[in-house]
């Protein structure tokens, strides 16, 4: 393994611990990547704000990939903006409303849009949506870029989310489990893998060049454009399978400590 000019890495299950907490190694490790021409790319699931609040000092050292790859940002420079259709939109917000405690979030690029009165849902999302807004009805169009809707189940998204709104899957539309209790619904064309594809175009970054770390489905395509690719130990068996190795779980810091011993393998 040498010769690494990206790490890429989901945050949630991977990067933060249970208590979303970030290595207290991190900051002296960043220096050293930072010294070694190396850049650090958190891509998440959530949107902007939640990822760039862990990032304060070196935010506009660094880039970032949002809401599942439909938003990047390299060094404080717009890379890529998706947006959704709203007659899009207002069709998969009926349909949620239909599965019971299933709850709605537009994640857009200003804020997050909610329309849920249940606190202890909006108390939960707004570690991920730190900027979000109420509205009367999510299918009227809201004067933002839509990114997805992430939809919440509080039991299970596979079991309970997936079945029933897997049937928006075609040929604009990408329905994907992005966590125990969360599915997202992009455009097709939207997730980190493309993300990367975009980032590493830009940069003239090769895969064989890229280190990436996962712990869920929504991880599985950016594995496959890192030739380093690590699945948690945490991980749900599919991205265990699509990774080639296999980093400790998050609440051990397994990717800052497979950082660590890959700098020391350099020296």
């Amino acid at each position: 393994m040498k010769d690494i000019k990206m790490i890429v890495t989901d945050m949630d299950g991977t990067f933060l611990n249970s208590k979303y907490e970030v290595s207290p190694e991190f900051p002296e490790i960043y220096e050293e990547l930072k010294k070694r021409d190396i850049l650090f790319v958190p891509a998440s699931g959530r949107q902007m704000s939640g990822i760039t609040k862990y990032f304060g000092k070196i935010e506009s050292e660094i880039g970032f990939i949002a809401e599942n790859g439909g938003y990047i940002i390299y060094r404080n420079k717009e890379i890529f903006a998706d947006r959704l259709e709203q007659n899009s939109i207002a069709d998969i917000i009926k349909k949620i409303r239909e599965i019971p405690s299933a709850r709605a979030v537009l994640s857009a690029k200003a804020n997050s849009y909610y329309e849920s009165d249940d606190q202890d849902f909006v108390d939960y999302f707004s570690r991920y949506y730190t900027k979000n807004q109420k509205k009367k009805d999510l299918t009227e169009a809201v004067d933002d870029s839509v990114f997805k809707i992430a939809v919440y189940h509080p039991v299970s998204s596979e079991e309970f989310l997936y079945p029933e709104l897997k049937k928006f899957e075609n040929e604009n539309l990408a329905v994907v489990v992005s966590g125990k209790y969360w599915v997202d619904i992009m455009n097709k064309h939207t997730n980190k893998g493309i993300a990367i594809e975009k980032l590493q175009k830009s940069l003239n970054i090769l895969p064989e060049e890229t280190m990436a770390f996962g712990d869920y489905l929504n991880d599985i395509e950016m594995l496959k454009n890192a030739r380093y690719s690590f699945a948690m130990k945490n991980a749900h068996p599919s991205v265990k399978e699509a990774a080639k190795f296999e980093a400790c779980s998050n609440d051990s810091f397994g990717v800052t400590e497979t950082i660590k011993n890959y700098l020391n393998q350099q020296n």
